[in-house]
């Protein structure tokens, strides 16, 4: 690497400084009841921000990475084939975690369910819509494969500018999937995907990568500027969801500022989170994202087996499990890749 590159690449740590906050918005989301009581559903709503802040993220270092790559493309194949490694790994962990907790539940019923749950396992589900499996997160990873080859697809036809418009387009649509749906409902089975929300995110930190000459605002312009649209989203959820009674949204138009100033936070303070722990942690958020369904139902079974799985609406007790979940997931994560820096690398 030419030390033209080396500068354009220099760590920025503010990434994995928010990723951190962004996993734990995700465990959130995943652990406390979305609408039982208002004080549920704004957290909820709040930590929306999560995902297309890890696609943003993964967009503007893949543009890091090769927008002035003369082996570009070598870099997209590796790129690409540690990503499917990663899903497809995990997808066989979850179809065997779901047929061990059938066998467990159903015993001499088994072939039946087992029928059942292989009725879920379409191509279609399992290619594009990450879903069929007990790990329903995993459509994020399968998402960003597709979005990924997209958009490495568009810059080298330098139609990244197009692919923007394209893919803002297709966003925006998309919330006619969820709670925009009470206008019109897109006929569509779903929008949580690579097309409606993968692709522009990427697109999105593609381009801030790209941008020659982003914009130089005060830090506090940006934090203020998040901060604003994070309450409009609350908003635009309680008014979708509450007011019109329309079904729970993933995302909103707030959403796509949101996400916008948060990265422009992210760029213009580059070192922030340096040296710190919550860093560390973000930087394997990926890891924990994969695995944190698991300890879902793990921490699940606990509670149950303690005589306190109907406590599910105390906010005290969901923050102890959202916790437990988090602190599980990570701990678990850490030990596998000790395991797996330990097993020798073959010999080329």
């Amino acid at each position: 690497m030419s030390g033209i590159e080396a500068g354009a690449m220099q760590r920025n740590y503010a990434i994995d400084f928010f990723k951190f906050f962004a996993i734990a918005a995700v465990v959130v989301i995943h652990t406390f009841p979305s609408d039982h009581e208002l004080g549920f559903f704004f957290v909820d709503n709040f930590t929306r921000f999560a995902v297309p802040y890890f696609f943003a993220a993964s967009g503007y270092l893949f543009g890091l990475k090769v927008k002035d790559n003369p082996h570009s493309w070598s870099y997209f194949k590796r790129y690409l084939w540690k990503i499917l490694k990663i899903y497809l790994c995990w997808l066989l962990f979850y179809i065997g975690y779901d047929i061990v907790r059938i066998y467990l539940e159903h015993g001499g019923s088994i072939r039946g369910e087992l029928s059942k749950y292989r009725e879920n396992l379409t191509l279609r589900n399992l290619l594009y819509y990450g879903e069929g499996t007990s790990g329903y997160q995993l459509w994020f990873v399968i998402a960003l494969v597709w979005s990924m080859t997209v958009l490495y697809g568009c810059f080298r036809m330098k139609k990244i500018g197009f692919l923007l418009m394209v893919s803002l387009g297709l966003n925006v649509a998309g919330l006619f999937g969820q709670s925009y749906a009470y206008f019109y409902e897109l006929p569509v089975e779903s929008t949580r995907d690579a097309l409606y929300i993968g692709l522009f995110y990427t697109t999105l930190g593609f381009s801030f990568a790209s941008c020659r000459k982003p914009m130089r605002f005060r830090k506090w312009t940006y934090l203020i500027g998040f901060c604003l649209f994070a309450v409009l989203q609350a908003a635009e959820g309680y008014w979708l969801e509450k007011v019109l009674s329309a079904k729970h949204g993933e995302y909103f138009l707030s959403t796509i500022f949101l996400t916008v100033f948060l990265f422009l936070l992210t760029i213009t303070c580059p070192n922030l989170g340096k040296g710190l722990w919550i860093s560390k942690v973000g930087a394997r958020s990926l890891g924990i994202y994969t695995i944190h369904v698991f300890f879902i139902d793990m921490v699940d079974l606990l509670f149950d087996g303690l005589g306190e799985g109907s406590v599910t609406h105390s906010v005290l007790w969901n923050v102890i499990d959202a916790s437990l979940v988090f602190s599980a997931s990570y701990l678990a994560y850490d030990v596998l890749q000790l395991v797996k820096n330990r097993i020798p690398s073959p010999q080329k």
